[in-house]
């Protein structure tokens, strides 16, 4: 059953990032959007937690588990060029890897048998080891699981994704960096997986446009689109 509730996630969070990638075409005058930008990561954590938790625990080497695996590495290769394109200066991979990274890890902790664990540990040894050229590091990998057990477990758990999401912004040295770095970046930072499991939790009643595979060709054709416009400034 299809939810609006995270179908809504999703579109805020591709909303915020289009937002903290317009900083490429106007870096002096946007800064403040650096901001709204702390949304989008955490945001679409909340989606592969969500999509992680639903499905039936014990069931890790089903069909739909590779599919999804196999989408994120595709476009981990295929979002590498435009994202070097519209950010040449960065000395990490796109964000696609992390996010498949953490689902790997998000599924140990929902299906939590052995062989998940022993995937689960393996891919955070990966993640350490690539700490420097992930985006947001190997936090960022575990800030998938930790929206799982949020998720499952809603309460005071909220707080894990919440500090999580913060460590993970602050290892690139983002939060303190520029007028607008310091306290309303962190402050963003960690109330974002909080709004997110908040509308997760959402009956919304009114339609919104779902948000399928499609979604997985926005991220690469966004910043096609932007390096483009930005070659044309």
């Amino acid at each position: 059953m299809r939810s609006t509730s995270l179908d809504l996630v999703k579109w805020l969070a591709m909303l915020t990032m289009v937002i903290d990638h317009l900083r490429y075409l106007w870096p002096e005058e946007t800064a403040w959007l650096f901001v709204v930008g702390r949304f989008a990561f955490p945001l679409f954590c909340v989606g592969i937690a969500a999509n992680v938790s639903r499905s039936r625990p014990g069931d890790l080497y089903s069909d739909n588990n590779f599919r999804y695996l196999r989408w994120l590495l595709a476009f981990s290769l295929i979002s590498e060029l435009p994202y070097r394109a519209l950010s040449e200066m960065s000395n990490t991979l796109n964000v696609m890897p992390t996010l498949m990274l953490g689902l790997i890890v998000a599924w140990s902790v929902h299906h939590s048998d052995r062989a998940g664990l022993m995937l689960g540990l393996f891919t955070l040894t990966v993640a350490t080891v690539l700490h420097d050229r992930l985006m947001y590091g190997a936090f960022g990998v575990l800030l998938p699981a930790t929206m799982v057990l949020a998720v499952q477990r809603p309460g005071v758990t909220w707080l894990i994704p919440a500090v999580f999401s913060v460590l993970a912004n602050s290892r690139d040295g983002w939060i303190g960096a520029g007028p607008f770095g310091t306290w309303w970046a962190m402050a963003t930072t960690f109330a974002a997986p909080l709004v997110g499991l908040w509308l997760l939790r959402q009956k919304i009643t009114q339609h919104i446009w779902p948000v399928g595979r499609w979604g997985y060709y926005f991220y690469p054709g966004h910043l096609a689109v932007l390096a483009l416009f930005r070659a044309a400034l």
